[in-house]
């Protein structure tokens, strides 16, 4: 069996872009904790590598983009290409987003090179002009072959060439296997093993003696050997729905009024399957093009009413569709609505228990009447994340939507600040005057040393005397930022018996919060 391989190099980068809508040509990179983990060409062509930190890496390219890694969103950007495939050739297997192999059409395209021209060119014609392709016994080697092709164009290994094609490439092609990958080059490098061919050289028990199973695999590659077993993917049912206007309807009510059947269907599809749509795209489109279009995530699970209720939003809410003097209408009238389920779960994991729901659902409800007045946007829920301030832990997130990019919790986050939580964190920090027994301001030199005993402060206008306080817990970070650098928190008990969790830095003392 001849394998084929495609692939989209820099994916994660290629998909971010596009769900920003920003240009493919800008210089940008996919940071995971901190760290770049892809990054595209004009990056690459300012010195930006995988590996650096967001510092090292913003050195390098002040203009770089930088992007939060999100597998869902790279896997939903490459589902277009799978099915482009598929219509050329059945039997696709998904290796990751980015990659793919399937078997090598030949007769049918008159010859491997000729499958190979056809499919890039539908490729492109779909949007993906950076596609490379190769064709080997293996899929090993068909993967090496096409990262060595040239944009648009295809390598082609002839049969039973695997071996000699893989001999002359550096051991360092192994370390997309992961940590595992990584260890095992690092070791043949302190063995003064360069090349894959150098490793296929070595008998295969010492190799396995001393890399275990995994050296044996590798070992099998590096000789061509490595059987090829791909997991064609079943194609997924096509739930998208939508509904045509003609003509086009220029009220969003009368939108809205319009795609409650198509809501309906979508649903009921679904439910046919046993499944529900937690996430679900909106698209609406003008003139041939899509003019508006977002992702919406639900806690639970969407009823119509839900469908409807965020094509009310969306539409009402675009700054590119609505009117500046009529928010009922829309600037550009609307040809078609479409829904597309991108994430669906199985009903019964949403199922309600045997004595019936709570009331969240009547929480829901009322919830969602608030947001048809005020607006989605204006009604929030607080969402806990990591960080070191008691303000850097608050997120605000849409009622409705998926708590999405948050700072993760389980990270150390050093100097945070410690127990008991302040039960008030105001919004912008309150100006404090502290004063010590001298009545001289009292600072923090650059080594962290209290200048003075804190004994009063002002915070609303009169004096009040200092029972008791802690710190100071040094804070330095953000020192780019408007409101970063450096400075020192404290914990102060006044006379009324309340506690102020209160910054000393740059720009003099602030309250933070409170425990009330």
């Amino acid at each position: 069996m001849r394998v084929l391989v495609v692939w989209c190099p820099d994916w994660s980068v290629v998909a971010a872009l596009r769900e920003a809508e920003r240009s493919p040509l800008e210089p940008a990179a996919v940071l995971a904790a901190g760290v770049v983990e892809v990054c595209n060409g004009p990056a690459r062509a300012e010195g930006v590598r995988r590996g650096q930190r967001r510092r090292d890496a913003q050195a390098r390219c002040p203009e770089l983009v930088l992007l939060e890694a999100n597998p869902d969103r790279d896997a939903r950007h490459f589902e277009p290409v799978l099915e482009t495939v598929e219509a050329l050739r059945p039997g696709v297997a998904s290796l990751r987003p980015g990659l793919l192999a399937v078997r090598a059409p030949g007769r049918w395209f008159g010859g491997e090179d000729q499958a190979a021209a056809v499919l890039a060119e539908t490729l492109v014609e779909a949007g993906v002009w950076d596609c490379r392709l190769g064709v080997a016994d293996d899929l090993f080697t068909a993967e090496q072959a096409a990262r060595r092709a040239r944009v648009q164009e295809c390598e082609l290994v002839g049969a039973g060439g695997s071996a000699a094609f893989l001999r002359e490439l550096p051991v360092e092609v192994l370390e997309a296997d992961g940590t595992e990958g990584r260890d095992a080059v690092s070791l043949l490098r302190r063995l003064g093993l360069r090349t894959l061919g150098d490793l296929a050289a070595l008998p295969v028990d010492a190799v396995q003696g001393r890399f275990g199973r995994y050296g044996a695999r590798v070992w099998r590659k590096a000789r061509g050997e490595a059987p090829t077993q791909l997991a064609a993917r079943t194609p997924p049912p096509d739930l998208v729905a939508e509904i045509s206007f003609e003509p086009p309807l220029d009220s969003v009510e009368a939108v809205c009024f319009s795609v409650r059947t198509t809501a309906e269907r979508l649903l009921t599809d679904l439910a046919s399957r046993q499944l529900v749509a937690t996430g679900v795209r909106i698209e609406a489109e003008h003139d041939g093009a899509v003019a508006s279009a977002r992702l919406w995530l639900h806690p639970r699970y969407f009823s119509v009413r839900d469908l409807v209720d965020r094509v009310h939003w969306q539409l009402q809410g675009g700054a590119s569709l609505r009117s500046r003097h009529d928010a009922g209408s829309v600037r550009a009238p609307i040809e078609r609505v479409r829904f597309l389920p991108e994430v669906v779960e199985p009903a019964a994991v949403h199922s309600e228990g045997l004595w019936g729901g709570s009331g969240a659902e009547l929480v829901e409800r009322g919830v969602a009447r608030v947001q048809a007045m005020v607006g989605f946007d204006a009604v929030t829920r607080p969402v806990l994340q990591g960080g070191r301030g008691p303000a850097d832990r608050q997120a605000a997130v849409p009622w409705g939507e998926r708590a999405t990019g948050l700072r993760p919790l389980d990270r150390p986050w050093p100097g945070r600040l410690p127990g008991p939580a302040p039960a008030r964190v105001f919004t912008e920090p309150l100006p404090v005057e502290v004063r010590d027994e001298a009545g001289r301001e009292v600072a923090v030199t650059d080594r962290g040393l209290v200048t003075g005993e804190p004994t009063r402060f002002r915070l609303d206008g009169s004096w009040q005397p200092v029972l008791g306080w802690a710190g100071p817990w040094p804070v330095d970070e953000s020192w780019w930022s408007e409101g970063g650098g450096r400075g020192s928190r404290f914990q102060v008990v006044g006379a009324d018996g309340r506690a102020w969790l209160m910054a000393c830095g740059p720009h003099g003392w602030r309250v933070e919060a409170g425990y009330d």
